[in-house]
């Protein structure tokens, strides 16, 4: 069948098909707008693990999400699919993570790794195969967008995304990152893993396509973070969560603040959401929790603002999203991020999203 005789004969009020692609829906790829690269990741894990089963977590929550969205309630007919990682990703996630384990606890228990050649050997291992991991991210992303598609990212932890930021920079000369997360991500090579989930900001900087990095909601850093910060001449603003909140004390809106930091930002702009940005009760089992953040609808304010700024959105990825062992919470929640996301990139990219469900309150 046509698109158009899919859309004729699909009925988005039933429950999401369960042979279909994320969300439910009917569409292949050739057919479907937005692509979802997933990059089932965690290989320098430091804390809490689970970042890799992130992907799997949103896609079986994704068909529990009502396609009538009240910001964007034509999104669905857009398409949104869901592309296959290549199942070494997984594998070599997992054995190359239980690699890193033995330098990580080293370097907990004060250890030099120069007195230790085997895992200085490991150390070179997993440096390449992350790189690795970057460069076929990179020619996934270019694979999609040579075809005309929206391509956005599902991490993983917080690493998978650098491969995305150098096929954008191979794209575009000039676009910032907005930066959504409690941490600044700003480590240089954390632990000796030079592509660490803790220092996927600082090697976006060394992409010259970056211009500038505007962070939100940080609340956690450390003194060589702020030193990198402080030696970016602008290139990084950084919107603590006690900032923030101090001003809304202070009686300033969260609207007012939203657009302050879009201001901020170039007219090219990748999001970057970390789930942790959030208050922890929305993301309980991810990697590094910070108590603080914000909510769920503070994020999509900011998105719809966003969208609606006259800036161009030329994709984002979600990242360290980590399923329970007895529940799907975090799965639910970075589902209908997601698919709120998506809505964000299709409106901002003039494609028909429909107009806002609008309801009598009085």
């Amino acid at each position: 069948m046509t698109k158009q005789q899919i859309i004729a004969t699909f009925d988005p009020s039933q429950p999401g098909l369960a042979d279909a692609t994320i969300f439910g829906l009917p569409f292949s790829a050739e057919q479907s707008e937005i692509i979802i690269i997933p990059v089932p990741w965690e290989v320098t894990v430091s804390y809490g693990a689970g970042a890799s089963d992130g992907p799997e977590a949103v896609l079986d929550a994704s068909f529990q999400v009502d396609l009538n969205h009240q910001d964007f309630p034509e999104l669905w007919k857009l398409g949104i699919y869901y592309d296959e990682a290549p199942e070494h990703w997984k594998i070599n996630s997992n054995s190359y993570k239980a690699l890193a384990q033995p330098i990580i606890h080293a370097l907990e228990k004060g250890e030099d790794l120069n007195n230790h050649p085997s895992l200085l050997s490991d150390l070179e291992t997993i440096n390449k195969v992350c790189r690795d991991l970057h460069t076929e991210v990179k020619e996934k992303v270019l694979f999609w967008t040579k075809q005309g598609k929206k391509v956005v990212l599902l991490g993983g932890d917080h690493s998978t995304p650098l491969g995305y930021y150098e096929a954008l920079a191979s794209i575009h000369d000039n676009f910032g990152i907005l930066h959504l997360d409690a941490h600044m991500d700003l480590r240089i090579a954390y632990e000796g893993f030079t592509f660490s989930h803790a220092s996927i900001m600082y090697n976006a900087l060394q992409l010259p396509q970056i211009s500038k990095i505007v962070q939100v909601g940080i609340r956690d850093f450390c003194e060589q973070e702020v030193e990198v910060v402080q030696k970016s001449n602008g290139r990084v603003l950084v919107n603590t969560d006690a900032d923030l909140k101090a001003e809304t004390f202070a009686g300033i809106t969260w609207a007012e603040q939203c657009d302050a930091i879009i201001a901020t930002l170039p007219q090219k702009v990748c999001v970057s959401f970390d789930i942790d940005g959030m208050y922890p009760w929305y993301c309980p089992n991810t990697g590094t929790p910070v108590p603080g953040g914000f909510s769920f609808e503070q994020a999509t304010y900011l998105f719809n603002k966003l969208a609606a700024s006259g800036k161009d959105i030329i994709g984002f990825d979600l990242v360290e999203v980590a399923p329970g062992e007895n529940d799907d919470w975090d799965g639910n929640v970075g589902a209908r991020m997601l698919f709120h996301m998506c809505g964000m990139l299709a409106k901002n990219s003039g494609m028909n999203v429909g107009q806002k469900i609008s309801f009598q309150r009085k």
